[in-house]
């Protein structure tokens, strides 16, 4: 257990500096909005350039590992809207928020810099095809779901086509087309420039984590504990358990077996926190109070349920 906490214990005791500067005054929330704005926008792309640029394409676009993780968040979203709909009578707005909290792990904030702890060799590669799951089919999917029945919106195709649009200019998203093209030709930047991008990518691990502490300072939880329960036991219990069941399913139907190191990567890919832009993505729909104390709840919760897993695994 002492060996578990030693690569869990640093992540949670950065998120807890960031929480405690941000409670204290240290830095304001404006500051932390202008980390956050550099690791989107500079360190994660160039994370991510690296993670694929330095290996052959054949190693980094495992289908296997994209159709598992593709089947097992899509089997939970329609699990999750079914229930919101049929069984907690929610809105279609609430239903497809509630169901993002579930399905939509915090890859880039919190799983990567976990994963490069316990799975250097391949951190880089889970998380970029871990986004290109999550930003190219869960999230334009239940954004448009989350229009569905508001008259004064716009037609979920026109909704999803947005969403994909608006990729096109997302950094991360430049980031992941440009490591998969330097990695197809076999292209290798000048040394100079290469040192550079590497150092941008260095700053992204304890300074994703420690503005995701400073964002929690303030967030809402009273009173929300059976809005929330729900999407914190959806993200941070069913989502890793859909996985497993997609991994089984892909060995019984023959799917190319993965490697143990990948296949771990998965299932702790789905069981971290809510990603950081949730509540974000909710207020649009007038849901920011219980995404937001979700968000607060998986990230609290995660400690415990990745040390579990961790502890199970091994």
């Amino acid at each position: 257990m002492l060996d578990i906490l030693s690569i869990t214990g640093p992540i949670y005791l950065i998120i807890a500096i960031g929480y405690f500067c941000a409670r204290r005054g240290v830095f304001e929330k404006t500051e932390l909005r202008a980390y956050g704005k550099f690791v989107i926008n500079a360190a994660l792309p160039a994370l991510l350039f690296n993670a694929l640029s330095q290996r052959r394409i054949a190693d980094v676009l495992n289908v296997s590992y994209l159709l598992v993780y593709a089947a097992g968040t899509l089997a939970l979203v329609v699990a999750a809207m079914v229930w919101a709909r049929r069984v907690a009578g929610k809105s279609w707005s609430e239903s497809a928020i509630s169901t993002m909290g579930m399905a939509c792990s915090n890859s880039g904030f919190v799983g990567y810099p976990i994963m490069v702890l316990l799975l250097p060799a391949v951190a880089g590669v889970a998380l970029a095809l871990n986004m290109l799951v999550e930003n190219l089919i869960v999230l334009p999917l239940l954004l448009a779901l989350a229009d569905r029945g508001d008259s004064h919106h716009l037609p979920w195709w026109r909704v999803v086509g947005q969403s994909l649009a608006r990729l096109a200019t997302n950094p991360m998203i430049i980031g992941l087309v440009l490591g998969f093209l330097a990695s197809a030709i076999g292209w290798q930047l000048p040394g100079p420039l290469a040192r550079t991008v590497t150092l941008f990518a260095q700053a992204s691990s304890a300074l994703s984590l420690f503005v995701i502490g400073g964002a929690l300072h303030g967030l809402p939880l009273a009173g929300m504990g059976r809005q929330i329960g729900p999407i914190v036991f959806g993200k941070l219990v069913l989502h890793p358990l859909f996985i497993l069941a997609a991994l089984a399913l892909g060995a019984a139907v023959g799917l190319p077996a993965l490697a143990p190191e990948l296949r771990t990567a998965l299932v702790m890919s789905a069981a971290m926190p809510i990603m950081g832009i949730y509540p974000i993505l909710a207020q649009r729909h007038g849901h920011e109070g219980f995404s937001a104390a979700a968000l607060l709840g998986t990230t609290l919760g995660s400690f415990v349920t990745l040390n579990l897993l961790l502890w199970m695994w091994h």
